[in-house]
């Protein structure tokens, strides 16, 4: 049973705004791992549909027995054991819960992988997590093989985008993305075992389900982290349980359990989704139908269409862009109950045209890897208040503090720290990075800089770092400066971020030449295969010399500047 750690030194002005029927603090919760809560949500629900993608259903009864194959194949076919690592580097597809509850339930580490990583950073992920084993899409298998030398994986399972759909859609469905689109690159890889090869080996075996503590590792969730630089935060059974019951609190006051179904555009690998959907509305009994390319904006309205959700989780852009497309009002908006916009700040502007246009409010939260991740929301009844983070989660205690690290009089500005049942055990094999982080105290430094009105609703005002959110995903000037660096060619290079219509932010890139020659086309051209394509920069700018510090640190501040100022 966990209990929650209080603060009654430290008051929760923010309680008085919760909405009738929310708790201020979540219960005490009787699962000692996320296997366990899977195993009672899916006896609970049974033969309901609990995920849906390409028009296929899997019911939660269905996800638990192909979950628990996965794990014994893991367990008894590769000897994986407890504490091992495992990646997934899939999109959403109907492969990824099975997968995942699977390596959990065998008691294994998972280290979500963003399929559009480029081999060099996919590579940096397996060497610093040490991960044996990888479950990929074929679609991004040529990436692993070109860097899987010098890891120390020793088993690769391989996916094809249909091997959870019923024939004859599967057999469809696999030969387009092959033959007909053409979107499976040749790859070398040698002793791969097929997604479901594994699932069928599996069932022929027994699982011997480890005993899991919650204090024990669950994910190690890859982010550039508070203190900058790219680093694996290390995310407890015990935090992901109590992040998607905190979630739930104020879910609950606006929906029925077992009667909602929600669209998830945003990817699962992503740690908002991953809490929110894997588990939260998973064990809340909803119908996730997973979106795989939400980019494909009229396939997604037929898909809202089809499925008339009472949910939408979204990014700002996303919501954006439905709303440009002509066919979005011929949608019937009658069953929406909640649009949740995650990932990235939701901007007023789609906020105000959303509501007027559907007819629900756009609620808008915050949340940061390092706290599993949700640690705000805005009511999910009654009024939000557009451009703020809304109110901290129920067991959740936020402090706006000063430089001395005391906190501040309501009103005032300040570092948002945090402490709570979500806050990660630290950062994977980085004790000085999480010092940093976490203080003597067991708060959570998030660095960004807030203000807490009267009533407990929270607002960012600026950043302490220098994070770039491009479409929902973080992008740290420091790894893209250091890609650029690495060529030789370039003998200084700064980067911030500027806004951008379509993406919120994007990336733009300060050089100084070493060899006079070097022109956009070669930076770009170079960068290509060493950044995903969210990090590259979309503006280039060559200069004589950056602004520097007395001792020679770029001051982004200055560069920035002039784009504060509207240039670019």
């Amino acid at each position: 049973m966990l209990r929650v750690e209080n603060h009654p030194e430290s008051p929760r002005p923010w309680l008085a705004s919760y909405p009738s029927g929310q708790d201020s603090d979540i219960p005490e919760i009787t699962f000692r791992s996320i296997p366990e809560l899977v195993a009672a949500t899916c006896e609970k629900f049974g033969d309901q549909p609990a995920f849906s993608n390409m028009g296929h259903a899997l019911s939660f009864r269905e996800v638990d027995q192909l979950s628990d194959r996965m794990a014994a194949f893991y367990q008894k076919e590769l000897g994986l054991v407890p504490g091992d690592r495992i990646v997934i580097q899939l999109p959403n597809l109907l492969q990824f819960p099975v997968a995942m509850f699977g390596a959990l339930k065998a008691g294994l580490v998972v280290v979500n992988a963003n399929p559009l990583y480029t081999a060099h950073e996919l590579k940096s992920i397996l060497v610093d997590s040490g991960a044996v084993a990888i479950v990929v899409l074929e679609n991004f298998a040529v990436t692993l093989d070109q860097e899987i030398g010098g890891t120390d994986i020793r088993h690769v399972i391989l996916t094809s985008v249909g091997d959870l759909l019923p024939l004859p859609q599967r057999a469809f469905t696999n030969f387009a993305v092959r033959y007909v689109k053409k979107m499976v690159p040749a790859h070398s890889l040698a002793g791969t075992i097929s997604f479901r090869d594994a699932l069928s080996r599996g069932a022929q075996l027994v699982l011997d389900a480890p005993s899991l503590a919650p204090e024990d590792l669950a994910f190690l969730q890859y982010t550039g982290g508070t203190t900058g630089g790219t680093k694996a935060a290390m995310l407890t059974h015990q935090n992901m349980l109590a992040n998607q019951f905190q979630i739930m609190g104020p879910i609950r006051v606006a929906l029925q359990e077992g009667a909602e179904t929600v669209i998830a555009a945003l990817p699962l690998y992503h740690v908002f989704c991953l809490t929110v959907n894997c588990l939260g509305f998973f064990h809340f009994g909803a119908h996730n139908v997973l979106i795989t390319n939400p980019r494909e904006t009229d396939a997604l309205i037929k898909t809202v269409a089809k499925y008339r959700p009472s949910v939408l989780i979204l990014v700002s852009t996303l919501a954006a862009a439905l709303l440009d497309r002509p066919n979005f009002d011929t949608l019937d908006f009658a069953p929406l109950k909640l649009s949740v916009a995650g990932g990235m700040a939701l901007r007023t502007q789609v906020a105000e045209e959303w509501e007027r246009r559907t007819g629900t409010q756009m609620v808008e939260g915050y949340g940061l890897t390092e706290a599993s991740p949700v640690v705000s929301v805005n009511p999910t009844v009654g009024t939000a208040r557009l451009g703020t983070i809304g109110l901290p989660l129920p067991s959740t205690y936020v402090e706006i503090r000063d430089d001395d690290d005391r906190a501040v009089a309501l009103g005032e500005r300040g570092e948002l720290v945090i402490s709570g049942p979500q806050v990660m055990k630290g950062y994977w094999n980085k004790p000085e990075e999480t010092a940093k982080a976490i203080g003597p105290d067991g708060w959570l430094h998030t660095g960004d800089v807030a203000i807490m009105d009267a009533d407990g609703y929270v607002t960012i005002v600026d950043r302490m770092k220098d994070m770039i959110v491009v479409g929902g995903f973080n992008v740290y000037p420091a790894e893209v400066e250091e890609a650029v660096l690495s060529d030789p060619r370039v003998k200084e290079a700064g980067v911030i971020g500027v806004q951008d219509e379509h993406s919120g932010e994007t990336v733009k890139l300060f050089v100084v030449r070493q060899d006079p020659s070097l022109t956009e086309a070669d930076i770009r051209g170079y960068l290509k295969e060493r950044l995903a394509g969210y990090k590259r920069p979309k503006y280039i700018v060559f200069r004589d010399e950056l602004p520097k510090t007395n001792v020679g640190k770029i001051l982004r501040r200055e560069l920035r500047e002039p784009e504060d100022s509207g240039s670019r």
